[in-house]
């Protein structure tokens, strides 16, 4: 079926007018129900009255025992199947509920009583979102992405006007947590026969259901569907076809509707409003279900639990929907087996240069090659085409799941150009991926721009074994270096502000600058009492530090001969490798040496291969020692009152970016050179990510800086990983 055939039938939900005459005035007709009751029965050949009453009143009291039987039973089947359901699900994961979350417009607590009673016999859990009555597509379309975004939430149902049932409100909504079935993928999903990751309409299940209890067994028989159109017509007639039963449609002003309901084995009427077709007109042995508004207050109703007939029937199917939503949500969980496609390489002779080869080859959208290694599109975050950052949630998601092997490339004999270690980690990926259909990852250090603008060269590889696109690899890639840059440059600014303010302020200017009244009240910073323990002082309220006590706490009393913080850049700039500041007058005298270091010698980027979690990365960055005070004190960051910053401004850079090799086999680039000499991986993160998504038999390999011997069990890397 065409898009725009499914478009127009979601469409047809809003756009229908109301039926003249009837008495649910603006109630559209074609629309699916929000709370709908269904009458089952045996046509009689008894008169029709002049006027056209509901159907249960054309009919005694032993025909509505036996419908509302019809629907207790049905009821009381999903009900218990959709229980046991749920025990087993929560059996193997005690800590899941499933949440039905209706967003509706307005206070109307009808829908609302209806999913409750029926979730409370099943175990499931229903929150509501009320909008204000007349809220905009926006407002909607809003609240929609937080419901898309939030998974506690596995289904999601829309009680809005058929007026706000947009297209675009309808497709904002995720197909997976459409379990009402009428976004246009799940109608499509529908129509196509494929309904292993879409929803059946839960009205369409029951009205089916119910044809299926029929005391005559219906298959091979016709069914004629009266009115209605959109997404309900569409289900009931595909899901009636496929039950093998023959399926007619009519219109309420048709002529030949008379002669088709004589014909007819079974009749379902939808958005019948308040016309009836006369029992005179149907056989004797016909089915004739009726889809119509909910029960009045008044209504004759047998048994409470069948009130409102069809509503509480399909809130059941609904509850069931919401389990097979939630049921689908764990599983996706799970670790998935990959499914790589790889870049097929067209080695030339001569072999072209490594920039000409690299852009010789297209690749894949990183969004693709992520859904090949198993990632969840909520776990990445893309940087235009080629490259994205992926979610530490990645490791929560997949605890349980045992690592792969982690293989080292190693050499010891370093050289200006480099020795080849990231070029045979590439071939050796790409050989184990590619060829010998190996789940296999590479994990490599960003390069700094000092060494690519210099003799050396990037660090993507070379010839046929390269991480693609080398332009992006080997220049800023997601930024990382120069967030790096940006935090080591702002301990470095705060340490030679804090040695300004303490030669020429006294110990109360400080503190009034330190610890501000804000509307009246005065309170310490969670890094201030931090430092106030550290010097031994218990107490929280600034108004109770006696003089000595607040002198301790406004001066570090930093030596400047025994700063040991640089700046840094990322370029190979010689000329700052001893400067002088602070020779501004405005700078009152406070002149001293210092100098740059290359951006990625930083201790931060150190505490950034090393870090296993946004937690420790911060603890790390608020224990880095920047100097001594002239008491022989060590003055750290958190000292400073730096910290928190230092970790917001290094929050993205913590998530490794995922690239590709020539041939489409996945690459964790993350952290960088020279400050990890000491412990010789990229990043303890990308190669925690890595190990987790090869799986048990899969290979992480990753290129050292320096002897084998520092990845033994007893060095830095090796105890990192244990």
């Amino acid at each position: 079926m065409k898009l725009a055939t499914i478009r127009s039938a979601c469409v047809s939900i809003r756009a229908c007018p109301s039926r003249p005459g009837s008495r649910f005035g603006g109630m559209a007709r074609g629309c699916l129900p929000t709370n709908s009751r269904l009458t089952l029965r045996t046509a009689s050949t008894a008169p029709s009255s002049g006027t056209s009453p509901t159907l249960t009143a054309n009919f005694g009291k032993q025909h509505k025992e036996d419908d509302w039987s019809k629907r207790n039973r049905s009821m009381g089947e999903v009900v218990q199947n959709t229980k046991e359901a749920i025990t087993t699900l929560q059996r193997r994961n005690p800590e899941i509920q499933p949440l039905l979350v209706i967003l509706q417009a307005g206070e109307d607590d009808s829908m609302l009583e209806v999913n409750k009673k029926t979730a409370g016999k099943i175990g499931l859990n229903v929150s509501r979102i009320c909008l204000v009555k007349n809220c905009s597509e926006d407002e909607i379309v809003e609240e929609l992405l937080k419901l898309n975004d939030d998974p506690r939430v596995h289904g999601v149902f829309l009680h809005l006007p058929p007026t706000s049932l947009t297209s675009r409100v309808l497709n904002t909504l995720k197909p997976e947590k459409d379990v009402d079935g009428i976004s246009d993928l799940n109608i499509g999903r529908l129509v196509r026969g494929d309904v292993s990751k879409g929803f059946i309409p839960p009205i369409a299940s029951a009205v089916l259901d119910l044809l299926g209890k029929h005391d005559a067994a219906l298959k091979g028989k016709s069914v004629l569907l009266v009115g209605g159109h959109g997404p309900l017509r569409m289900a009931l007639q595909c899901l009636i076809e496929r039950s093998g039963m023959t399926v007619q449609t009519n219109h309420w002003n048709s002529k030949s509707l008379k002669t088709q309901v004589m014909q007819a084995d079974a009749v379902v009427m939808l958005s019948a409003g308040n016309v009836d077709i006369p029992p005179s007109w149907a056989r004797p042995e016909a089915v004739i279900i009726h889809c119509e508004p909910a029960l009045e207050p008044d209504d004759d109703i047998i048994d409470l639990s069948s009130r409102s007939g069809l509503g509480y029937l399909t809130a059941a199917y609904r509850a069931q929907n919401v389990v097979h939503s939630c049921s689908r949500w764990i599983q996706e969980q799970q670790y998935r087996p990959w499914r790589l496609h790889n870049l097929k390489l067209q080695p030339l002779n001569p072999v072209p240069s490594d920039i000409e080869i690299s852009r010789a080859q297209t690749p894949k959208p990183v969004d693709r090659l992520a859904e090949e290694i198993g990632l969840l599109p909520e776990e990445l975050e893309a940087y235009g085409r080629n490259k994205a950052k992926v979610r530490l949630s990645l490791l929560d998601r997949l605890h349980s799941q045992p690592d792969g092997k982690y293989v080292l490339v190693a050499g010891i004999t370093p050289t200006p150009l480099g020795e080849g270690k990231s070029t045979v980690t590439i071939g050796l990926v790409q050989a184990l991926s590619a060829h010998l259909k190996l789940n296999s990852f590479a994990c490599l250090r960003q390069p700094s721009q000092g060494p690519t603008f210099g003799v050396k060269g990037g660090a993507a590889g070379g010839g046929y074994a390269q991480v693609i696109p080398m332009e992006e690899f080997n220049l800023h890639l997601t930024g990382d270096i120069h967030a790096i840059t940006a935090a080591n440059n702002l301990v470095a600014a705060a340490i030679d502000a804090r040695m300004l303010h303490e030669a020429t302020q006294s110990d109360k200017a400080l503190f009034n600058r330190l610890v501000p009244s804000v509307n009246g009240v005065r309170k310490f910073s969670p890094i201030q009492i931090s430092r106030l323990q550290r010097l031994g002082i218990s107490k929280t309220d600034p108004a109770s530090l006696t003089p000595q006590e607040v002198s301790s706490f406004v001066r570090l009393d930093l030596d400047p001969s025994k700063i040991t913080w640089h700046r840094v850049v990322d370029t190979n700039d010689r000329f700052l490798r001893k400067i002088t500041v602070g020779q501004a007058s405005t700078e009152k005298g406070q002149i001293r040496e210092t100098g740059f270091d290359i951006a990625v010698a930083s201790e931060i980027m150190a505490i950034l291969a090393l870090a296993d979690s946004l937690m420790d990365m911060k603890n790390r960055l608020a224990r880095m020692v920047v100097g001594t005070s002239r008491s022989g004190e060590p003055i750290t960051a958190e000292d400073l009152g730096v910290s928190g910053a230092l970790a917001v401004l290094m929050k993205d850079a913590i998530k490794p970016t995922l690239m590709q090799t020539l041939e489409g086999t996945p690459v964790f680039v993350h952290a960088g050179p020279f400050a990890n000499i000491a412990h010789g991986n990229s990043s303890v993160l990308a190669d925690k990510l890595a190990l987790k998504l090869v799986g048990r038999d899969g290979y992480v390999d990753m290129p050292g800086t320096c002897s084998p011997s520092f990845f033994s069990p007893g060095s830095c890397i090796g105890q990192e990983r244990q």
